[in-house]
């Protein structure tokens, strides 16, 4: 359960917001993040999250019992996955690199592709998708409701409502609106509170450099510290002309429209460094590979964005000195105190 004063300084929060949710709270956030859109501004109580987080890391939700969502969303790599592709039940493979979970209240579209609208919405995906935990939604109900301790928690948590798949999700969803990452070296320098190296602050001036690194259009860090737009994009991973020749289309899969063919949502830059490996495939090892693929290794498509520089550049050629720094000012996003927070941690 949530500490007490993360409880009263939600409250305040909640406050500030005109939302005076009893016996709720809504996760304090530091001053200089931008407001999440007011759609995500929903109060979670510490009993929906105590309940959200037991489901997150129970199997019971997969078909053979072998699979949690926590599986292939590892607190010690800022909720990611290690593998370029997540081992689901029966050993199946999953088709895209499993995205790091936090900050989540910030976007208004998840999964690569943006298919979903809400956390929520996000969260009943993964259950039923027959590689990755395979159990039909009316079964997962039935198993809830059998279960010796989850009756009563739902009770708990939510008087009065029926179980139902919804129900499930809104509890999940509840945990992951509570994780939040906002203390990196980066944070506490923005505070005030330390200064970066000389190194790292060339690195954070190389990044947002328009001549250099140039990556501020997509991933702002200083005065909209999420480190993501939260939008899409291509950026030139890969070479075609018509859509037909793409292994995947990505946000394309979700609204249909050719405009859309291998753009995928743009990753925050926070954690970064443990988030390994890289892009919608994870065809990038390191965050070395990744420099070096927007330094010379940009390829052309219709739908490559204009932001990537004009059609027919490689990148933005930086040296190896310039990409070193970069990184080092990238290893400084990386929130230490998230990545072992015992509060996100898997219950005993």
């Amino acid at each position: 359960m949530r500490t007490f004063s993360i409880l009263l300084l939600g409250l305040a929060l909640c406050g500030a917001a005109g939302l005076r949710p009893p016996d709720s709270f809504i996760p304090a956030v530091p001053s200089f993040f931008p407001a999440p859109p007011a759609d995500n501004l929903l109060p979670v109580s510490a009993e929906g999250i105590t309940l959200g987080q037991l489901l997150f890391n129970d199997p019971l939700l997969s078909a053979d019992g072998s699979v949690a969502c926590a599986s292939c969303h590892l607190e010690d790599f800022a909720f990611s996955d290690t593998a370029r592709y997540s081992v689901g039940i029966h050993g199946q493979r999953t088709t895209r690199n499993t995205p790091p979970l936090f900050n989540l209240v910030w976007y208004d579209a998840l999964f690569w592709d943006g298919r979903s609208a809400t956390i929520e919405d996000q969260v009943l995906e993964p259950v039923r998708n027959h590689r990755e935990m395979g159990l039909p939604w009316e079964e997962a109900v039935q198993r809830i409701a059998q279960d010796d301790r989850y009756p009563a928690l739902f009770a708990r948590a939510f008087p009065g409502e029926p179980v139902d798949s919804l129900l499930i999700a809104r509890a999940i969803g509840h945990y992951l609106r509570s994780i939040l990452a906002a203390n990196a070296p980066f944070d506490r320098a923005l505070k005030r509170e330390i200064v970066l190296s000389p190194e790292a602050f060339e690195g954070f001036v190389l990044a947002n450099d328009q001549t250099k690194g140039n990556c501020l259009h997509c991933h702002p860090t200083d005065a909209h510290p999420l480190g993501t737009t939260g939008g899409f994009a291509n950026n030139g991973l890969d070479a075609w002309t018509i859509p037909g020749e793409l292994r995947d289309v990505g946000r394309m899969a979700a609204t249909d429209d050719p405009r859309d063919a291998g753009t995928f949502r743009i990753p925050s830059l926070r954690n970064v460094a443990v988030t390994a490996p890289y892009m919608h495939d994870g065809r990038f090892a390191t965050l070395e590979e990744v420099l070096q693929f927007y330094s010379e290794g940009l390829r052309d498509s219709p739908t490559r964005d204009h932001r990537m520089g004009p059609r027919g550049s490689k990148g933005v050629n930086l040296t190896m000195e310039e990409q070193r720094k970069i990184i080092l000012f990238l290893r400084t996003l990386t929130d230490s105190s998230f990545l072992h927070n015992p509060e996100y941690a898997k219950p005993e």
